[in-house]
């Protein structure tokens, strides 16, 4: 059975929207600054950290993409970007835009754990609320 996690983008995250493709930049930024990490140590840490490649299907463009890799230890992690109607304290309701990272039956463990590891990454980045595969609540935002 597939599992999901999501980055909810709250009223005091850093930005209230997001589109796939600053999804995507943010997976690029990732990887570039991974090898960075790596070209200082003198090890090749960007394909460690990042061993997928982006793909996009043509029904998915624009509203999910999946992370596919050659790697033996890894398979398949898919990225959308939704957006739900949640009420507030006072009932009025409001849509909320939120990132949903699906793995699918195929995944394996090394993908659950990059998949944790990039959930908290776009989280700390757009300062969101983390539900993790496991259903326990991480905040990266500004609380009162």
């Amino acid at each position: 059975m597939a599992e999901n996690a999501f980055i909810k983008l709250v009223p005091s995250s850093a930005k209230q929207t997001v589109s796939i493709e600053e999804v995507k930049d943010l997976f690029h930024y990732y990887k570039n600054i991974t090898t960075k990490t790596g070209n200082q140590l003198n090890w090749q840490y960007g394909e460690t950290a990042f061993p997928y490649e982006i793909k996009e299907t043509e029904d998915g463009k624009g509203k999910w993409f999946y992370l596919q890799s050659e790697h033996e230890r890894y398979n398949a992690i898919l990225i959308g970007v939704d957006t739900e109607t949640v009420r507030s304290e006072d009932g009025t309701p409001s849509e909320q835009t939120y990132i949903q990272v699906t793995l699918p039956e195929q995944s394996t463990f090394g993908d659950k754990g990059k998949a944790n590891e990039f959930c908290k990454f776009l989280a700390k980045k757009l300062q969101g609320e983390l539900h993790l595969f496991n259903e326990r609540i991480m905040y990266y935002y500004p609380r009162k």
